[in-house]
């Protein structure tokens, strides 16, 4: 009754759009083409860069001029810089910085403590299977495991960082904050590991919280299956302020990717067409479980004591899920690549002048990403609405 009632109807991403299409309202897209539109959505810089993030928004004033708050776009001025050392550092700086007070609000909120000179890997949004938090969950115990197994095991110190909330009846989404605070609980406190690995879930995700992470940020997760992201937000916020996207090809990432460069950030894992592809054939996630020793070892940890200790199996309801419930969200399929996407993303670090380029490159390119385009796009193309000028 919407889609014959509405005007227009539209996706929030390239990608949404087309699947709308495609789909979900097939019949009606062909028989009234010109009511399926794209509007893709933005964020505001004045919040999400310049309130949030002054030292790097004074940067940008001072190297494009002081119009990039209401034309983003003038930010991509800042790209004739991203392979001068001088600016490189000036970024940098800030960036560490923001990591620095990140570390003392972790420090007061949980109690942890991390360091700046480790990777801050983040993922906030909302916890939701499709968002496969137990993705990046699963991923850390893998590398947590081969530092048991090799205490010199090769990678740049890291901390995962997660901010989230449940829906009050989501069981699912509960038990996986709680296998995340359980196995922060052990990773933390393992000296064998050599604090190569630490992992924080930040209690009451929440907009001011937000404010103070994102401009600390050196990795965005943006891992949805593809096709069951309608945009994200989150995403554009946090390359905005100069964090490279490790993502699927879904939701607004594609296009995040083609502004910055797919070279500049970590995509990985089956695209549309590859999921849709894989479900009509038959997913079966104990394929991947019996394939994979490593995978293997560490979803049979949930079925221990490990990170509960006198509590066997208090996880066990994430591997089921994974495995009996069917692995809906296809997060077992996408764990190789994933895995080897996060290599990628070590590698990056370590070439600090490349590292540099890559977060200017992806903050400067964020220009469309803005929420008055997004507005603008609405007036234009779906509400007709002309300029008012005020006195």
């Amino acid at each position: 009754l919407c889609v014959i009632g509405s005007h227009k109807v539209n996706g929030v991403a390239e990608i949404h759009s087309k699947l709308v299409k495609e789909d979900l309202f097939p019949e009606y897209a062909e028989l009234w083409p010109e009511k399926m539109c794209n509007v893709t959505n933005g964020v505001t810089p004045r919040r999400w860069l310049l309130s949030c993030n002054p030292a790097l928004a004074a940067l940008y004033t001072e190297t494009v001029g002081n119009e990039w708050p209401l034309q983003l776009d003038k930010m991509r001025g800042a790209l004739a810089h991203a392979d001068d050392a001088a600016f490189q550092k000036k970024f940098m700086d800030i960036k560490l910085a923001n990591k620095k007070k990140l570390v003392k609000v972790i420090k007061a909120e949980t109690g942890i403590d991390v360091s700046a000179e480790a990777i801050f890997d983040i993922q906030i949004k909302r916890l939701h299977e499709y968002k496969r938090q137990q993705l990046n969950l699963i991923h850390i115990m893998a590398l947590y495991r081969r530092l048991l197994a090799n205490p010199d095991y090769d990678m740049h110190p890291r901390v995962f960082i997660f901010g989230s909330k449940a829906a009050p009846g989501y069981k699912l989404a509960k038990d996986l904050i709680y296998a995340i605070n359980k196995v922060a609980e052990r990773v933390n406190n393992d000296a064998r590991i050599n604090g190569k690995l630490k992992v924080v879930f930040i209690p009451n995700y929440r907009v001011s919280m937000a404010e103070k992470m994102i401009p600390a940020a050196d990795v965005s997760q943006q891992i949805s299956t593809a096709g069951y992201e309608a945009s994200g937000t989150g995403n554009m916020k946090l390359a905005m302020n100069g964090a490279i996207t490790l993502g699927t090809l879904d939701g607004a990432n594609i296009e995040i990717a083609e502004e910055a460069g797919a070279e500049y950030n970590a995509i990985f894992g089956l695209e549309v067409d590859e999921v849709k592809a894989l479900k009509a054939k038959g997913y079966n996630p104990w394929d991947y479980y019996y394939a994979n020793p490593e995978l293997k070892a560490v979803l049979d940890w949930f079925d221990t004591d490990f990170f509960t200790p006198g509590r066997p199996g208090e996880l066990s309801s994430i591997k089921r899920a994974l495995l009996d419930g069917g692995d809906t969200y296809l997060a077992l399929a996408d764990f190789e690549s994933y895995s080897e996407a996060q290599k990628k993303v070590d590698a990056m670090y370590r070439d600090k002048k490349a590292w540099a380029k890559a977060v200017i490159v992806n903050s400067a390119t964020m220009g469309k990403f803005n929420s008055d385009r997004s507005i603008q796009d609405y007036c234009d193309n779906i509400w007709y609405l002309k300029p008012c000028t005020v006195a």
